[in-house]
């Protein structure tokens, strides 16, 4: 939903402080490294139970990842390695907080209810993996109500209020699957379109 509607916007909000931050001789590369440490502290922070910081981590965790691509334009270095390494760093991101979701679960709530963010983080992985698949071959797939943007904003909610983090990682679950299901649709509709020409 995010990309489709204001990916654009932002991205030209943000181009000014790529440019600032490139002058000042920070690479994207550079930055991008920092959004997945910055993960693994909040894999930690939150693992170990402190929610609140663990909050403050995954925004520190979201800015270098919408910063790298306005440094790399600034710099003029926009790549296809870029472009792959930014791709692979948000898949480590996203299996390192989940991962800490789950270790706090696992150590404060009864049953298998740690497997919770370890199935969210298996669906947002198929929702990430059939844009790529879709690109690689032509075709489109974005769009859908759970992409990463709002993965990172409601789980944040969660955490930040904890009382409702379990309800909230199941809404996550069947807004990424429903958002799964609906790109599956949109890129099988396509591939037919092209099998009829």
């Amino acid at each position: 939903m995010f990309d489709g509607n204001w990916r654009s916007a932002v991205n030209r909000g943000l181009d000014p402080i790529g440019a600032v931050l490139h002058k000042m001789g920070v690479s994207a590369d550079a930055v991008t490294f920092l959004g997945i440490a910055m993960a693994g502290v909040a894999a930690v922070v939150i693992g170990r139970g402190h929610l609140i910081l663990g909050t403050v981590f995954l925004v520190l965790t979201g800015l270098p990842d919408a910063l790298d691509g306005p440094i790399a334009k600034a710099a003029g270095t926009s790549s296809v390695r870029g472009a792959f390494f930014d791709s692979v760093s948000d898949r480590v991101c996203d299996a390192l907080l989940f991962g800490g979701v789950a270790w706090y679960l696992g150590a404060n709530e009864p049953g298998q209810i740690f497997m919770l963010p370890v199935a969210l983080m298996a669906t947002a992985s198929v929702v990430s993996y059939q844009r790529a698949k879709a690109e690689s071959l032509g075709l489109d797939a974005k769009g859908g109500l759970m992409e990463r943007a709002e993965r990172f904003v409601v789980l944040g909610a969660g955490l930040a209020f904890s009382v409702v983090l379990i309800p909230v990682l199941w809404a996550m679950l069947a807004l990424t699957a429903a958002t799964a299901l609906h790109r599956f649709v949109k890129v099988w509709r396509q591939a037919a379109a092209l099998t009829k020409t």
